[in-house]
């Protein structure tokens, strides 16, 4: 059903539907890539429901995929909306259905990850509901009553700039929450660690993308007025202190979810760098979106079969996972690679394309400073994985390892592949979306 859906709104690109829903080429993008990841990240739920969680009940597995189901469904929406309100009434229901996943193990840790995520989710939801009212504000002393993006668009210069400004400090500050950014990053954090892996795949992907496209088009009314500048300045700040943040955890972090949930944060981070310099960066921002969304849940289902393994996230409970399962331990290296944007990383073309924007908009030092801290994060990243590939644990029974089937990683391996491809190249069609989606921006 989704993916019919999927193909039903790119054969109806730029068609309104039920008055508040809109198939643009960014939404489409995210529509499709929600497609592809959603079926890996279902069969390996199912794979972990009846291998890993050996407490399951018939009730428990209705929640789990029941809120998975919503999940999907309230990001797809999101991506498809054509009204600010609409957006930020679906992106509440991505935290409901969210909490369902992260409480899904039902032990103190996870009651103690799903209230952070619950409290810390609704003042970012706060915020953005302030900041819709600071915008119907400044709409109503332009005389006008229609909050559609479209609309705001086409009125953004008429829009009281007092007004404007609060408003986009408190959207942008109240989707970071989803987008996995400073300063609401620490909800995804937890949400990521204590949800089960296949649902930390979700997460750490689409969710994520639900709070990109919220800030895009956001950011797509800033563009259209004198408070760009100002709206940049606030981007690159948040978007610096999320890649140094990064940076200082995966250097000292020995968790290894937590250690995916890092890795995601400075993607975002440079994501946002790209739209603030501006040019190709914006369409660089976008293919980044997209790889990652590839990218990111192969190694939250690789997760899986290292748990299984060792029964710890812990760095110091595992090594030479060569020795126990060569093929997740050949697709862990390869996920390193890609997630770190080494060539051949579909990741290595955006994140370069955004670095060459940041050098042609003249941002020379925030350059040379993201360079120096992405090299502390390869060099925490490295670290954490050599040492689970090659290391041999502490103590390990290796009577009690399961051998786990090759096939368990073949669509972690289809998704890098699938990265691959489309950076180096990309279909024609893929190419024509982006370009419509970049010129959302003026």
């Amino acid at each position: 059903m989704l993916v019919t859906f999927g193909l039903y709104e790119y054969f109806n690109l730029n068609t309104t539907e039920l008055g508040f829903f809109k198939a643009d080429s960014i939404g489409v993008l995210l529509l499709i890539s929600l497609c592809v990841i959603a079926i890996p990240v279902i069969i390996h739920g199912y794979r972990y429901i009846e291998k890993h969680n050996i407490d399951e009940t018939p009730q428990s597995r209705g929640i789990f995929f029941g809120a998975m189901v919503f999940l999907i469904a309230a990001c797809g929406t999101v991506y498809l909306s054509s009204h600010i309100a609409v957006s930020w009434i679906f992106i509440e229901i991505t935290t409901l259905s969210a909490s369902a996943l992260i409480y899904h193990h039902r032990n103190i840790r996870a009651l103690e990850g799903v209230w952070k995520y619950v409290f810390i989710c609704t003042i970012s939801i706060t915020f953005v509901y302030i900041g819709i009212l600071f915008l119907s504000l400044s709409l109503k002393e332009a005389g006008i009553e229609d909050m559609s993006f479209e609309s705001l668009y086409a009125n953004a210069g008429r829009l009281d700039p007092f007004w404007l400004k609060l408003s986009f400090l408190f959207i942008f500050t109240g989707f970071t929450a989803k987008l996995g950014l400073v300063p609401m990053y620490t909800a995804g954090i937890d949400a990521k660690d204590k949800a089960p892996a296949p649902a930390g795949a979700l997460l750490a992907s689409i969710l994520m993308n639900a709070g990109f496209i919220s800030i895009y088009r956001m950011y797509a009314v800033m563009a259209r007025t004198p408070l760009q500048h100002w709206a940049n300045t606030i981007m690159i700040i948040a978007a610096l202190l999320s890649v140094f943040v990064s940076a200082v955890y995966m250097t000292k972090i020995k968790n290894i979810k937590r250690m995916f949930a890092y890795s995601g944060i400075e993607h975002m981070g440079l994501v946002v760098l790209g739209l603030a310099a501006g040019g190709i960066g914006v369409y660089a921002a976008i293919l980044h979106v997209i790889l990652h969304t590839l990218i990111k849940p192969a190694l939250f289902l690789q997760y899986n079969q290292v748990y299984w393994v060792y029964q710890s996230k812990s760095i110091y409970d595992v090594g030479n996972y060569f020795k126990y399962n060569k093929t997740g331990a050949v697709l862990l290296f390869f996920g390193f690679i890609s997630a770190t944007a080494m060539p051949p990383s579909g990741l290595f073309i955006s994140e370069f394309l955004i670095f060459q924007s940041l050098f042609q908009a003249h941002y020379i030092l925030i350059l040379a400073v993201v360079l120096i801290l992405l090299t502390m994060i390869i060099w925490g990243f490295g670290t954490n994985i050599f040492k689970l590939l090659f290391t041999p644990p502490i103590t390990i029974d290796e009577s009690r390892i399961p051998k786990i089937s090759g096939y368990e990683s073949l669509s972690q391996y289809i998704l890098l592949a699938l990265a691959v491809y489309i950076a180096y190249n990309p279909p024609v069609q893929f190419v024509s979306l982006l370009q419509d989606a970049v010129k959302i921006l003026p």
